[in-house]
């Protein structure tokens, strides 16, 4: 009699789900994977309206070790995950990333930059005269200190990420479904979910569950009984272009919470809105009056040449914000042994989506991480409080 395969149910088909997808078939073992996504347009995915960059300059060592894993995969994109002999072309560039501090933050800009080194992140300080050297568009009578990346860090096109992902697994084997999930099927006497209910009325069978679902992770969490801290938070990405635009740009993050980056003759900027403006539920429209309040100004006094710029285009994304620690929930929660998190990643998700598929795939057919320790950002942490918070949250 033949062996029953695995059945895997994953709930949520962005870059996460995706990724968790290729790793397991790719393994070529006994597992029949099956991916629940109600949106096949991604038109409110994380993952299709993301900024789509990638970085090393983070406070924690599991964050470094996930992006590094990340940049490896995506240099070798083409090879990893080409199909019928067709390479993706994700637009990777690394001009790197650009932290600024003034005196309030120097301290833990030098603290960071101590974790970053033991980790082997190519990255390097500046003082006020070598970063005005360096970077001459750049207004610096307010700053302290600079972290410039100098490798590893850069952008892409994250659609293109998902949608090589999905056609990877595919081509080996997954199966995709547009549909809603709406409740789980639970074992009377162990709690394990036996299928994921869908709103037509269907049950797909499973073995193991993971929820994968992004901004909406605790809405499925919930179909489990587990309260999980994962809130949607918006974020609006305006288009600028100017005149003169700064030359050998990286990716700029400013203290007062502006970002900004190239996107080809073009720039994209955002911010973090205040906590007050900062709640759940908001929808999914840029937030247009705050680039003449907010970040126009921000823009003009960090790069003069910026005060020319004119607006030529937003957008709204939702990060999935975990709100205890800003840092991934991984792995299973004592309420349910056969349900697998992968959410909560607070705008790192799509740079980290290779590591995590990898750890995912790992822990359901090996029972434990075999290539990158996730520990530290297990579930279990939270219960027990030991949060691992991450300060480089942009």
């Amino acid at each position: 009699m033949a062996e029953r395969r695995l059945r895997v149910a994953i709930v949520g088909g962005g870059a996460i789900g995706a990724a968790i997808a290729t790793f397991l078939v790719a393994r070529g073992e006994a597992c029949e994977v099956t991916v629940i996504e109600r949106d096949p347009t991604w038109r409110q995915a994380s993952s299709a309206l993301s900024a789509s960059s990638i970085r090393q300059q983070f406070s924690t060592a599991v964050n470094i070790r996930m992006s590094a894993f990340g940049i490896r995969f995506f240099r070798r994109i083409g090879e990893h995950l080409q199909v019928d002999g067709e390479a993706p072309d994700i637009g990777l560039t690394e001009p790197g990333y650009l932290y600024l501090a003034t005196a309030a933050g120097r301290d833990a800009l030098i603290r960071h930059h101590e974790i970053q080194r033991q980790h082997d992140v190519d990255v390097l300080l500046l003082d006020p005269p070598a970063l005005a050297a360096r970077f001459p568009w750049l207004a610096t009578e307010d700053l302290a200190l600079a972290s410039l990346g100098l490798s590893g860090e850069g952008w892409y096109d994250g659609y293109a990420v998902l949608q090589a992902f999905r056609r990877k697994a595919i081509s080996l084997g997954a199966r995709y479904l547009h549909a809603e999930a709406v409740g789980f099927d639970r074992h009377p006497q162990t709690a394990a979910i036996t299928a994921v209910q869908l709103a037509d009325g269907t049950h797909i069978d499973c073995d193991v569950a993971v929820c994968a679902a992004g901004p909406w992770a605790a809405r499925v969490a919930g179909f489990a009984g587990i309260d999980l801290p994962v809130r949607a938070r918006r974020r609006t990405v305006f288009t600028v272009s100017t005149p003169e635009p700064p030359r050998d740009c990286p990716l700029v993050i400013d203290p007062g919470g502006l970002w900004f980056r190239p996107e080809g003759r073009q720039f994209l900027a955002g911010y973090t809105p205040p906590p007050e403006e900062d709640g759940d539920d908001l929808p999914l429209e840029p937030v247009l009056q705050d680039f003449e309040t907010r970040v126009w100004p921000a823009l003009a006094a960090r790069v003069p040449a910026f005060e020319a710029l004119r607006m030529t285009g937003a957008w709204a994304g939702y990060y999935e914000m975990n709100t205890v620690d800003h840092n991934a929930i991984i792995g299973l929660h004592p309420a349910c042994p056969n349900l697998q998190f992968a959410v909560g990643f607070s705008g790192h998700g799509l740079q980290q989506c290779p590591a995590v598929g990898q750890a995912i795939a790992e822990r359901i057919l090996d029972g434990r991480d075999q290539t990158l320790d996730l520990a530290d950002v297990e579930f279990r942490r939270l219960l027990e409080g030991r949060p691992r918070h991450e300060a480089n949250v942009i």
